[in-house]
C-alpha cells in the first residue's frame, strides 16, 4: 500500500500545474470554455433556436440567450427524460440527477452528460485529493480506505434513461481506479434503505483501516454516532487511529464543527470543504484553516454573476469574472457541458479574493433553511401553512422558522413561530398537517424527517397577537417593502423574536 500511496500522490501532484494555469489566466480559460460549449452545441435543438453558430462573443451570448430556471428548461428536460436526444446537448444523455424540487415540482431532474461526469465531477474529486496532497505532502491517506457516505436513493429506470442522487450516479459510473480506495462496495453504497445501509456500514467499517471520510455532515454525524454505539468507543480515533482527512459539502459546516471535534479529537485532522451540486462541481477549499473556496474554472462550466440588487430586473445584466467585486452577493448563472444554458442554480456567493478567485456560499436567491440538506424554501413553507389552514379552518397572520442544531445525541429540528388571525380548532393537528405537507412537497425534507434521523418533529410556538408587528417596529422595519422573514438558515431572527416573546409572558 505504501508504494501505491506514493504513485497516487505523484499523479495527483501533476494536476496542480494545471490548476495554477487557470489561476494565472482565469478570464482566458473561461472565455475559451464558452466558445467550446457553444461550438459543441451548435447543432442541438437549443443551439439552432438561438443560432449558436453566429455567436462569437460573451456579449452576444448574453444578449441572445435569456437567463433560465428549472421551470423554463423543464419542457426540454421532460423530453430528454423520455429518451429524446440532441435537445440541449449533443452527446447522449442517459442520466439525470434527482434533487430537491422547485415551487411547482417535488423533485428536479438535472441532466448529467458523460462530459459532465468526466470533466467536471470526477475531475473535481481528483482535484480535491490533489490539493490535499499538495497542502499535506506527508499524508498517508491512500494507505487505507476512504469511507464515502453517498445518497440513499436507488437508481430509477425511466424508460431509456435513469435517475438518482448525484452521488449514486457518480458511484454507478466510477472508473476502476476510484473503486480501489473507496469503502463500502457499490452494492451497499447504492442501498436505497438508508437505515439498513447505515447499520451495515457501521458494522463493516469497524474492521477497516479508514483514513478519510467524505459526505454531507448531517449524515456523517448519524453514521459516526451509530459506529460509537456499536463499538462502545468514545471517539472515532479509537476505531480508526489513522483517520486524517474529512471532506464535506452540501450544507454549512458551522453547526457541525464542534461535534466533529468531539467525534475526532485530533489537532491534525484535516477538514476540507467542496461546493458540489447536481448541476456541477464549482469550488474547493484550497487553503488550510480557511472557509473560502477556490472557484474551479476548467470543468466545462462558464460562469456569470448576477448582482442581487438586479435579481428582479426585467433584463438583468450579469457580470463576467473580470467584473466582480469583493464582498458583494451574486446569484450564480452557469452554462455547462450537460446543456444547462445560462441556468440560475439558486445559490448566491460572495468573492473573498480576486487573484485567484475564491468564494464563499452566502445563501440562496430565496429565503430558505438548508442546515441539514433539506433545502426548504419559502414557497414550500407557504404551501404547507396554506394546507394546514384549509384543513383546520385557521387563518395565519405571520410566521417565521429557523433551524435547531444537533445537540448531544439528539437530531436537529425546525423551530416555528406562528401568529394566528383565527386559531385552528386543534393547534397540534394544524402543525401535524403542516409537517406532513412539507414532507409531501419536498423530497429532501422528507428524507431528513424519516424516522427523525436528522430532523425530529418541528418545535412550534404560538405567538401572542401583535408579536411580529412589535418586533418589526422595534427593528425600524414597519411599512414600505419590509416583510417578516419567513425562513432563515441561522437563528438570528428566531432567537430575537423568542426573546421578545419571553420578555412578555
Amino acid at each position: 500500500m505504501a508504494i501505491v500511496n506514493s504513485i497516487l500522490k505523484w499523479i495527483m501532484k501533476k494536476r496542480m500545474h494545471q490548476i495554477e494555469l487557470f489561476k494565472k489566466y482565469p478570464n482566458e480559460v473561461q472565455e475559451e470554455w464558452l466558445h467550446d460549449l457553444i461550438a459543441t452545441a451548435q447543432a442541438t435543438e437549443w443551439g439552432k433556436r438561438y443560432d449558436y453558430e453566429s455567436i462569437s462573443t460573451p456579449k452576444t451570448f448574453k444578449e441572445r440567450v435569456p437567463i433560465q430556471t428549472y421551470d423554463t428548461l423543464k419542457p426540454y428536460i421532460e423530453r430528454m427524460l423520455n429518451g429524446e436526444q440532441n435537445i440541449l446537448w449533443p452527446s447522449t444523455i442517459k442520466w439525470f440527477a434527482k434533487s430537491s424540487g422547485t415551487t411547482s415540482d417535488r423533485s428536479k431532474f438535472i441532466p448529467v452528460s458523460q462530459e459532465a461526469l468526466e470533466d467536471c465531477h470526477y475531475t473535481g474529486g481528483k482535484d480535491l485529493i490533489s490539493i490535499y496532497c499538495h497542502n499535506r505532502p506527508d499524508n498517508n491517506v491512500f494507505e487505507g480506505k476512504g469511507l464515502v457516505l453517498g445518497g440513499s436513493h436507488q437508481i430509477n429506470a425511466l424508460g431509456k434513461t435513469s435517475s438518482g442522487d448525484l452521488s449514486a450516479i457518480i458511484v454507478q459510473n466510477l472508473p476502476f481506479w476510484a473503486e480501489y480506495h473507496r469503502f463500502p462496495d457499490i452494492e451497499l453504497t447504492l442501498n436505497p434503505n438508508f437505515e439498513e445501509k447505515i447499520e451495515k456500514i457501521a458494522n463493516l467499517s469497524l474492521k477497516e483501516n479508514i483514513t478519510s471520510l467524505s459526505g454531507v455532515p448531517t449524515w456523517n454525524v448519524v453514521l459516526a454516532k451509530r459506529i460509537l454505539e456499536i463499538s462502545g468507543k468514545s471517539n472515532l480515533l479509537e476505531i480508526w487511529p489513522n483517520l486524517e482527512f474529512y471532506f464535506h459539502g452540501g450544507v454549512s459546516f458551522k453547526p457541525y464543527r464542534e461535534q466533529f471535534k468531539q467525534l475526532i479529537p485530533s489537532e491534525n485532522m484535516y477538514y476540507m470543504e467542496n461546493y458540489n451540486a447536481s448541476e456541477g462541481y464549482f469550488a474547493i477549499q484550497d487553503l488550510p484553516d480557511s472557509d473560502e473556496m477556490l472557484l474551479m474554472l476548467d470543468y466545462g462550466i462558464y460562469y456569470e454573476f448576477l448582482p442581487m440588487e438586479n435579481l428582479f430586473d426585467e433584463h438583468p445584466k450579469t457580470l463576467d469574472l473580470s467584473e466582480v467585486e469583493l464582498g458583494k452577493n451574486y446569484a450564480i448563472i452557469i452554462s455547462t457541458n450537460a446543456g444547462l444554458w445560462r441556468y440560475m442554480i439558486g445559490d448566491t456567493v460572495k468573492f473573498t479574493n480576486l487573484s485567484p478567485y475564491r468564494i464563499q456560499v452566502s445563501g440562496r436567491t430565496k429565503q430558505y433553511i438548508n442546515t441539514f440538506g433539506e433545502e426548504l424554501i419559502v414557497d414550500n413553507a407557504e404551501d404547507a401553512i396554506r394546507a394546514a389552514c384549509k384543513e383546520t379552518g385557521a387563518i395565519v397572520k405571520d410566521f417565521t422558522a429557523g433551524p435547531v442544531y444537533f445537540q448531544d445525541n439528539e437530531a436537529g429540528a425546525h423551530e416555528w413561530i406562528v401568529e394566528f388571525e383565527k386559531y385552528p380548532d386543534n393547534v397540534s393537528y394544524f402543525f401535524k398537517v403542516m409537517d406532513n405537507t412539507l414532507r409531501q412537497i419536498n423530497s429532501d425534507y422528507d428524507a431528513k424527517r424519516f424516522n427523525n434521523l436528522a430532523l425530529k418533529d418541528p418545535i412550534v410556538h404560538v405567538a401572542e397577537e401583535g408579536l411580529f408587528y412589535n418586533w418589526m417596529k422595534e427593528r425600524g422595519k414597519l411599512g414600505g417593502q419590509n416583510k417578516v422573514p419567513r425562513l432563515s438558515n441561522d437563528r438570528v431572527f428566531i432567537d430575537a423574536i423568542l426573546k421578545m416573546m419571553n420578555s412578555n409572558p
